[in-house]
């Protein structure tokens, strides 16, 4: 496995970012990966404004992998609940050309412990669409199980449309142990 650096983004990441979310969720560019939905959905995953507002918060922070020489691989966003002690990933996108290498999980393990180092994170969730059962077992195979909880996909037009009807997402989860 080729090593991955991980550092927080800045400001200056959100152009290479929102590409790199969006080229591995959406789109011809993201069949070159396994976590494509382009089948799922259409327009885009992320704007640079989402991205750039996340950074804003407090409560929030995104983290990316680079490979040697600066080359960002692999993102993940964290979200801070502090009500229930959770911590929201998302926008979990590793470069489709680059997947099936591990980054994908490094990032995930990278998150979980800083959930914990910056919050004090008891757990981790995240929103997985029902139909993504390849997904949704490979989160499995790092400690996410289903809390039963639904919800329909979210109807934003002005950034994407669904291809498919009755779309759910579902809801994974993961209490962290002292070891985490």
């Amino acid at each position: 496995m080729t090593m991955l650096e991980q550092r927080l983004a800045q400001a200056s990441d959100i152009p290479v970012l929102c590409a790199l979310v969006n080229a591995a969720y959406r789109g011809e560019s993201s069949r070159a990966g396994w976590t494509t939905e382009a089948d799922l959905l259409t327009g885009v995953r992320t704007s640079e404004r989402t991205i750039q507002a996340l950074l804003a918060r407090e409560d929030a922070c995104i983290l990316i992998g680079e490979e040697a020489g600066g080359v960002m691989a692999a993102s993940i966003c964290l979200e801070w609940h502090s009500n229930e002690s959770t911590v929201h990933l998302g926008m979990i996108a590793v470069s489709p050309l680059l997947q099936n290498r591990g980054y994908g999980k490094a990032m995930i393990m990278a998150a979980e412990k800083l959930a914990v180092a910056r919050w004090g994170a008891q757990s981790a969730e995240m929103m997985v669409i029902s139909l993504r059962q390849e997904l949704i077992a490979f989160y499995q195979r790092l400690g996410y199980q289903a809390t039963g909880e639904t919800l329909p996909f979210p109807h934003q037009p002005d950034m994407w449309q669904a291809q498919v009807d009755n779309m759910q997402l579902i809801t994974l989860r993961k209490a962290f142990s002292a070891a985490t």
